[in-house]
């Protein structure tokens, strides 16, 4: 008996699965239709219906096989014969290495995250494709040289096809070979290369993306072409050879590009050439696997775990009244815990909480937000929690918390990159440090808001500096819709002792926002005001944020891109971009 049902629940899951990724590549494959009509709305909706999807399939499974159970019990038996039933038909499987994460879902799912054994679970990949798998199905090559680079890139946009014409294909070709010329790797200029594109095209937001590399005396650069429409034609935005912004481009600020991937696996294998410092779960989570970035994350953990020796640490920074931080020193990640009560005034509810994170998953984070995975019943080595840290996490989430002779285990938790908080990086700053970044803050506020976000409590603790430079919002129990909100100029006083009164002369409503009283809590230093003032001295404005609302409510959708304006081939040669308004990066309309 156990033995037939054990091979009826793993054929099942694997039959579900299928039907899910199916489904998620049905939704991919329109990726490339709603960017030639413009369907911009339809690429934020089909974003959000695809991160929904796993775990649809996931609760629909777990139905289905309690259902087959009736009341049969799980023993260890049983599941041991379901996890050998469904090694057997991995082989079977393309995408086996999604499958695994699946088959975890559910199974975790059925014991609500309980009864977790390793043996029972796929902590460690059971199929390998190796460390080199054969990737050239999945590319495009080009032997090119700089001589014959335009004739090269000829061939290269017609192996691309759009219903929509290039609007100048010869002048994209130009600006492309001039910029390899003027700022390129030296290699790509003195001797022969060759161009290695990945078939499918990667698309987010306004843009699709050809992605590739260089490979030229034995390195390799990022060769990514971000193309952009006007509605009638298509052009080339840029080309981007630099690891760094290459990085950029691939963030785990950014949302999740669409990109068709039957096997995601050998476009993570491709990718990591061009992107040698990201982690697989931050490769997976990119091109829209990130259920298993996930695993792919708790194997990182894990190993690196094994390989080192520091104790876990109250991060540095601010304490926050509704999350409690911790971090290793050693580990690029912070971990963070709902606290059971939130310090004064915080008057939100742990479900509340929950569904801002889950607002930001779906939302179109614009490079601004940084990207969490959600665990639940997350285990620690006991020995790896320093003093401290036990003695907080006692004191302030005691109810998310169980205690055995050797681990702790943490009920609910999320994951997140770690970052330096701009509070402490201000602190440390020179003037001209402090500039940029300051900068960089009103930058990502002012970009948080076109793409419909307000960030609600917009102090420097609650935005963090990557290693980029980039200044990133990671604190979202305040977040709301800029729709939602109700922006206010303060009126006059009525007479002269309004001003001294304790209490506002006016009425406040819980939606009301006063842009001026930012500056109260904002600009308290005086080079912080200065600078602010002089860089972005609308954000203290009630009809700037007025005008933003405005254009969400007429349907504009705001050209946010993952490269500064000075990189963009038509700022530099002062030509008019098409459309009405384009936001770079770094916060300004681009010409």
């Amino acid at each position: 008996m156990d033995k037939a049902l054990g091979q009826a629940v793993a054929e099942t899951i694997l039959q579900r699965f299928e039907s899910f990724y199916s489904r998620f590549l049905e939704i991919t494959q329109g990726s490339k239709s709603r960017f030639e009509h413009g369907d911009w709305l339809g690429v934020q909706l089909a974003g959000r219906e695809r991160i929904r999807l796993y775990d649809h399939h996931v609760g629909a499974t777990t139905a289905l096989i309690r259902t087959m159970m009736g009341e049969q019990v799980a023993t260890q038996d049983l599941l041991k014969r379901v996890k050998s039933a469904f090694s057997d038909l991995l082989p079977g499987c393309a995408n086996f290495e999604v499958a695994e994460s699946f088959f975890n879902s559910v199974y975790r799912r059925i014991f609500r995250h309980r009864n977790i054994r390793d043996e029972n679970l796929y902590i460690h990949p059971f199929r390998s494709r190796g460390e080199h798998p054969d990737l050239s199905a999945q590319l495009r090559i080009y032997p090119s040289s700089q001589a014959d680079l335009p004739q090269t890139l000829r061939q290269l946009f017609a192996d691309y096809p759009f219903t929509l014409p290039y609007e100048d294909k010869e002048r994209d070709i130009a600006h492309i070979c001039r910029h390899l010329t003027e700022s390129g790797p030296a290699a790509l200029r003195a001797s022969p290369f060759t161009l290695e594109l990945l078939r499918e095209v990667f698309y987010r937001n306004k843009g699709a993306y050809l992605v590739g590399l260089a490979r030229s005396q034995e390195r390799v650069y990022p060769f990514i072409l971000p193309l952009l429409s006007t509605g009638q034609s298509i052009y080339v935005d840029t080309l981007i050879f630099e690891p760094e912004l290459a990085s950029i481009v691939f963030g785990f600020a950014r949302a999740y590009f669409m990109v068709y991937a039957p096997e995601p696996a050998l476009i993570v294998a491709f990718l990591r050439q061009i992107l040698p410092h990201k982690p697989d779960y931050e490769l997976y989570n990119a091109i829209g696997c990130q259920k298993h970035g996930k695993t792919e994350f708790y194997r990182h953990y894990r190993h690196h775990m094994a390989m080192s020796r520091d104790q876990l640490v109250i991060a540095p920074g601010i304490k926050g009244m509704v999350m409690s931080v911790f971090t290793l020193p050693s580990y690029d990640v912070v971990f963070k815990v709902i606290k059971d009560e939130f310090t004064p005034p915080k008057d939100v509810s742990h479900e509340q909480v929950k569904a801002k994170y889950r607002l930001v998953k779906q939302h179109d984070r614009v490079g601004r937000m940084a990207d969490t995975q959600e665990f639940t019943n997350f285990e620690f080595p006991l020995e790896r929690i320093s003093p401290e840290l036990l003695d907080e996490l006692q004191r302030v989430a005691p109810s998310a918390l169980t205690l055995t002779s050797d681990k702790l285990v943490i009920k609910h938790l999320y994951t997140e990159r770690k970052m330096i908080p701009l509070n402490l990086y201000l602190d440390n700053a020179d003037e001209q440090q402090t500039r940029l970044a300051l900068e960089e803050y009103g930058n990502a506020i002012k970009q948080l808001a076109a793409a419909n976000i307000f960030p609600g409590d917009m102090l420097f603790k609650n935005f963090g500096v990557t290693r980029h430079g980039r200044v990133v919002f990671y604190d979202y129990d305040e977040i709301c819709y800029m729709t939602e909100c109700n922006f206010r100029q303060i009126p006059p006083p009525r007479y002269p002792e309004d001003e001294l009164s304790a209490e506002p002369w006016y009425s406040v409503a819980p939606n009301d926002i006063f842009p001026e009283e930012f500056a109260t809590f904002l600009l308290q230093k005086r080079q912080v005001r200065e600078i602010m003032m002089q860089v972005h001295s609308e954000l203290f404005d009630a009809s700037y944020w007025q005008g933003l609302q405005a254009n969400i409510q007429g349907g504009s959708f705001e050209d946010v891109y993952p490269y500064r304006r000075k990189k963009r081939f038509r700022y530099q040669q002062g030509e008019r971009g098409h459309d009405a308004k384009q936001l770079s990066p770094d916060g300004t309309s681009a010409p």
